[in-house]
């Protein structure tokens, strides 16, 4: 529910700007569907109006002595408790007759307190402050309630616009003898204190809350009348007696139970009485349940699992036969249709081996052999094999191609050199003659190469 007459600049308004949800000031919102209509004798209208108070949670009726017309929105400063208080119109004109017819109050009962004045800029500021000051004195009253260990929950503190009077609203299941509590209220305060118990759907309707159907809560929006509800309106409506999907957030059965309770009891009377049960050849038939849609009573029968839908003149039949004492063979059941045409599933080409994989082994071996180069080339140079690597890291450091990589030979005697020391710096070269090597031809086998050395190295000269 939008919120339409709330603002930043209005005190009751819950400054959402257009997006008010639970706790908003749509609370026990009324449409007036008779604002648009003329008035023609202004002295027969109805003289009393109706203000809504703390963001819609309390409704109250006020008569309008003056001859000051009120909007709805309009916000009024009324009498109070030893003072004022300030509240919002939300219902004025005829529709205010039947609410008032509703709740059984006399238009002209004394009883019925007065509007004082339109609200000015005072009257606001005052009625701020005291907002301002209702949750710190609720978290205190807890905190006292707990001290004395008092069996009761203080669910709400309302304090009037002038500061003069608090109320405190709390849930028990038991009397509360909370005299002490009251003349601590009285004392840290400094309010008069009034103590009221309500029950747990008030309590819900004042902390408001998101229901299992998606919307907020019917009693913090538009809800105030609340009625019993008992299992039998669950029975009657074919619903499974599951505590827990029929109980709302209050904990008690939702009041959403008697909504279609009456639609339901209408709809059940042309069904027969007393057809819990019939006889038959395989035995007693037991009721299930009625269908006030298709007309229909399911029965089951012992030792069976099926069940089978009858219509009602059927049962009507068959409760007949029975009063005569005759058990029928067969219930005679008929074939439910969903009422809605049956999909045509579509037909579906057998293509098993018709389409060709080739396409996925190709992609599939390219990125094997993709991720194989990219293995090698993260490889160290030590780790390759030969023919992997590149031409100037060959044995000997020759380049060119020549016809494949050579093979080393690894059982050619070492050469022997004179030993000067250590080798800490360059090798001195002693003017060592170069060494006589034969030529033996072209390098085409191990051993025949200009870098490689002769079985019986000659001795130097």
């Amino acid at each position: 529910m939008g919120c339409g007459s709330c603002g930043t600049g209005k005190p009751g308004g819950c400054k959402s700007n257009g997006g008010c949800s639970t706790g908003g000031c749509n609370r026990l919102n009324v449409h007036d569907w008779l604002s648009d209509l003329p008035i023609d004798d202004i002295n027969s209208q109805c003289k009393v109006v109706e203000v809504s108070f703390n963001q819609g949670s309390r409704k109250d009726f006020f008569k309008n002595l003056s001859s000051q017309i009120f909007e709805k929105g309009d916000y009024v400063t009324v009498e109070g408790v030893n003072g004022f208080d300030l509240g919002e119109v939300c219902l004025t004109g005829e529709l205010v007759r039947l609410q008032l017819k509703k709740r059984g109050i006399e238009e002209s009962s004394v009883e019925i307190k007065k509007i004082l004045r339109p609200s000015n800029e005072r009257d606001i500021e005052a009625f701020k402050i005291s907002k301002s000051r209702e949750a710190d004195i609720l978290a205190k009253s807890r905190a006292h309630a707990r001290y004395f260990r008092l069996q009761m929950k203080l669910s709400e503190v309302e304090i009037q616009a002038d500061g003069k009077k608090g109320t405190f609203f709390y849930t028990a299941d038991d009397r509360i003898d909370f005299r002490e509590l009251i003349r601590i209220f009285a004392t840290e305060f400094k309010v008069k204190v009034e103590m009221r118990q309500i029950g747990i759907r008030q309590e819900a309707a004042k902390v408001g809350g998101i229901g299992s159907c998606g919307r907020e809560l019917c009693c913090s929006t538009w809800l105030h009348d609340f009625k019993s509800v008992n299992t039998t309106a669950a029975r009657y409506q074919n619903l499974s007696i599951n505590q827990t999907k029929l109980s709302g957030q209050c904990g008690r059965l939702k009041c959403c139970l008697n909504f279609e309770l009456d639609t339901y009891l209408d709809a059940l009377q042309a069904f027969p009485d007393y057809a819990d049960n019939l006889q038959t050849i395989m035995g007693q038939a037991f009721l299930i349940k009625k269908d006030i849609f298709k007309n229909l009573m399911w029965y089951t029968l012992p030792n069976n699992t099926k069940h089978y839908p009858l219509t009602i003149e059927r049962v009507k039949e068959i409760k007949n036969l029975n009063k005569q004492g005759i058990a029928v063979e067969e219930l005679q059941a008929v074939e439910v249709t969903s009422g809605k045409p049956k999909e045509v599933e579509p037909d579906f080409v057998d293509v098993v081996g018709q389409i060709s994989l080739k396409s996925l082994e190709k992609n599939d071996r390219r990125r094997r052999d993709q991720q194989r180069f990219n293995n090698n080339d993260r490889r160290p140079n030590n780790d390759r094999p030969n023919n992997d690597r590149p031409n100037n890291d060959r044995p000997g450091g020759q380049t060119g191609n020549s016809g494949g990589a050579r093979p080393m030979n690894n059982n050619r005697p070492p050469m022997n050199r004179p030993n000067n020391g250590p080798s800490n710096g360059p090798r001195p070269n002693n003017n060592r003659p170069p060494m006589n090597r034969p030529n033996n031809g072209p390098s085409n086998g191990p051993g025949n190469g200009p870098n490689s050395a002769p079985s019986n190295p000659p001795s130097a000269n």
